[in-house]
C-alpha cells in the first residue's frame, strides 16, 4: 500500500521570472506514484507559450548574471548547496515516494546534488584562459563567454540528482535556463524555487517549465531564443532532438541508452566482480544508464558465476521504497514497467530464466519486479542487444580476449564498460579495445566529478563533467594582438 506523504502539494506549477504560474492555457496532468499508481497531484502542462514566457524571463535575466563575476557566482552556487543539504530527509522522501527509488539510495543522491553546485563553484573560480605567445611578434589570448539561455531536458530517473548536474555547470558559466523536467517524476522538482529563492538566485536566471516531452520539450528546442540543449534521455528521443536541432545549427550535448558490458575474466576477483555486477544492475530498480546490463563471462568461471549470481538476485529484498531495507524498489511508471515485463517474456523465449522474472509473492500491487537474470543469452537476442533499463541481467560465456572484445562491442551502445581481471596488463588492453566513453577496471561505478561523462555509438553524442562541462556551456573566442611591426604582404601597393 502507499504511505501518505504530508505536504504534498495539490498543483506542481511553472517557474518563470521568479514566480510560481500555471499553465497560459490552464491545463494540467496527473503525476502518480509507483506503489498504488494513483494520481497524488497534478502538474501544470507547458505549450508552446510557456516556454516563450520562460525564454523571454531567461533573456532578460541573462545580461545581468553573466555579467558578474564567476566568484560572485560561485557564492551563489554554494548557497544553492547549502540549501539544498538542509532539505536532504525532504528531498530524499519526495524522490523516492515520486520515482520508487529506495529511500537509502534517495539519500545519497541528495548528497551527491549539493556536491554538485559546490564541486562547479570551485572549478568556476579557478578555471583559467589560455594564452599563445608566437615570440616576440604575436599575442593570442582566449575569451570565455556564456553560450546565453540554455535548454535543459532532464530523465525521470534519479530525477533531482540529474537536474543538478545540468544547472550547477550551466549557472557557473553565467547562463541563464529553462529546465524541463521528465513529467513520471516532477515532484522533487518542485523544491527548486524555493532553493533557488533562499540561495539568491536573482528571478529568471532559471525558469522551469513542466509538461510532455512532445509539447514542452519540443517546443524548448524548437525556440529560436535557446542556443543549446543538453539532454538526458533515450537515444530515439536523443536522435529526434539531433535533427530539429539541425536547422538553427544548435549546440547540443546527448547523453543516452546504454547496454554496457561487464567482462568478467576467470582470473578475477570473484567475490569482488560478484559485488559489483548485483550492484551494478540491481540498485536504483536497474533503472540507469550505466547499468552493467550484459555479463560476459569466461567460459571456465561461467557455470559458477552465473549460479552464484542467481543466487544473489533471488536474495535481493524488493519492497516498498519507504522501507530502509528494501534494495530493489518499484519501477517508475506503468507503462515503464509494461516495457520491461514484456522484456522478460522476450527473454524467456530467447534464453535460460536462473533467477526472477516475476512479481514478488508479498507485493500485490505496485511495480515491482524481482530481480532477474538470463543465462546463456546470444548476442543477437533482443535482451542481450536492446536497453531494458530495469532490474535484468543477460549474461553469456566467452572463450578468449578477443571474443570478450568483440561481444562488449556487439551493440549500437557505447556508455559503459567494466572489466575484472588480475591481470592489469589486459584490463589495459581491454579497456581500449572496447566501444564505450567510460570504462571502470575492477572497480564498480565510482566516478569522479572531474572527468568527462558521454558515450559513443548510440549512447550519445559530446561530454560532459568537470571543465567539459564549462566548455559546453560557454563559447571560446580567440583575440589575436601583434607585438611588433607587422609586416604584411603589400598586395596592390606596386604601380
Amino acid at each position: 500500500m502507499s504511505t501518505t506523504l504530508e505536504g504534498l502539494p495539490s498543483v506542481i506549477r511553472h517557474w518563470i521570472g521568479g514566480e510560481l504560474v500555471d499553465a497560459a492555457e490552464g491545463r494540467t496532468f496527473d503525476v502518480s506514484d509507483p506503489v498504488s499508481n494513483t494520481a497524488y497531484t497534478q502538474a501544470a502542462r507547458s505549450s508552446a507559450a510557456d516556454v516563450e514566457r520562460a525564454v523571454a524571463a531567461a533573456r532578460t535575466a541573462f545580461p545581468a548574471w553573466s555579467g558578474i563575476s564567476n566568484r560572485e557566482r560561485a557564492i551563489v552556487l554554494n548557497r544553492i548547496a547549502d540549501a539544498v543539504e538542509a532539505r536532504h530527509d525532504r528531498l530524499a522522501t519526495l524522490e523516492s515516494y515520486d520515482s520508487g527509488l529506495p529511500i537509502t539510495q534517495a539519500r545519497g543522491q541528495a548528497r551527491r546534488a549539493a556536491e554538485n553546485f559546490r564541486y562547479f563553484a570551485d572549478v568556476i573560480v579557478a578555471l583559467g584562459e589560455e594564452a599563445f605567445r608566437q615570440g616576440d611578434d604575436q599575442f593570442s589570448y582566449v575569451v570565455r563567454t556564456p553560450v546565453g539561455v540554455a535548454g535543459l531536458i532532464t530523465p525521470w530517473n534519479t530525477p533531482f540528482m540529474l537536474e543538478s548536474w545540468k544547472l550547477s555547470p550551466a549557472l557557473a558559466s553565467g547562463c541563464a535556463l529553462v529546465l524541463k523536467p521528465a513529467e513520471w517524476t516532477p515532484l522533487s522538482a518542485s523544491l527548486w524555487p524555493e532553493i533557488f529563492e533562499e540561495a539568491g538566485v536573482p528571478a529568471g536566471v532559471v525558469n522551469i517549465v513542466h509538461g510532455i516531452g512532445d509539447e514542452a520539450g519540443q517546443a524548448l528546442v524548437d525556440h529560436p531564443g535557446v542556443p543549446l540543449i543538453s539532454f538526458t534521455g533515450s537515444t530515439d528521443t536523443g536522435r529526434h532532438i539531433i535533427r530539429s536541432s539541425a536547422q538553427p545549427l544548435k549546440t547540443i550535448s546527448m547523453e543516452l541508452g546504454g547496454k554496457s558490458p561487464v567482462v568478467v575474466f576467470a582470473d578475477a576477483d570473484v567475490e569482488a566482480a560478484l559485488d559489483s555486477v548485483a550492484f551494478g544492475v540491481f540498485s536504483l530498480n536497474g533503472e540507469r544508464c550505466t547499468a552493467g546490463s550484459r555479463v560476459l563471462v569466461e567460459r571456465p568461471l561461467y557455470e559458477d558465476f552465473t549460479r552464484r549470481l542467481a543466487e544473489r538476485a533471488s536474495r535481493v529484498r524488493v519492497g516498498l521504497p519507504s522501507d530502509p531495507a528494501t534494495e530493489v524498489g518499484a519501477l517508475v511508471h506503468t507503462e515503464h514497467y509494461a516495457r520491461v515485463l514484456s522484456y522478460v517474456e522476450i527473454g524467456k523465449k530467447e534464453a535460460r530464466l536462473v533467477a526472477g522474472g516475476t512479481r514478488p509473492e508479498h507485493l500485490a500491487e505496485g511495480n515491482y519486479l524481482q530481480p532477474t537474470v538470463f543465462a546463456d543469452v546470444e548476442r543477437d537476442a533482443r535482451i542481450f542487444q536492446e536497453e531494458i533499463f530495469g532490474p535484468v541481467v543477460a549474461v553469456a560465456p566467452f572463450d578468449d580476449e578477443s571474443e570478450a572484445v568483440e561481444l562488449a562491442n556487439a551493440t549500437q551502445y557505447g556508455l559503459a564498460a567494466y572489466i575484472w581481471t588480475s591481470d592489469l596488463k589486459r584490463g589495459h588492453r581491454i579497456a581500449h579495445a572496447v566501444e564505450s566513453g567510460m570504462v571502470w577496471i575492477n572497480s564498480h561505478n565510482v566516478r569522479d566529478l572531474r572527468t568527462p561523462f558521454g558515450g559513443v555509438k548510440a549512447s550519445g553524442v559530446g561530454r560532459e563533467g568537470g571543465a567539459h562541462s564549462i566548455d559546453f556551456y560557454t563559447e571560446s573566442k580567440i583575440v589575436h594582438v601583434a607585438l611588433g611591426d607587422v609586416h604584411t604582404p603589400r598586395f596592390g601597393a606596386s604601380s
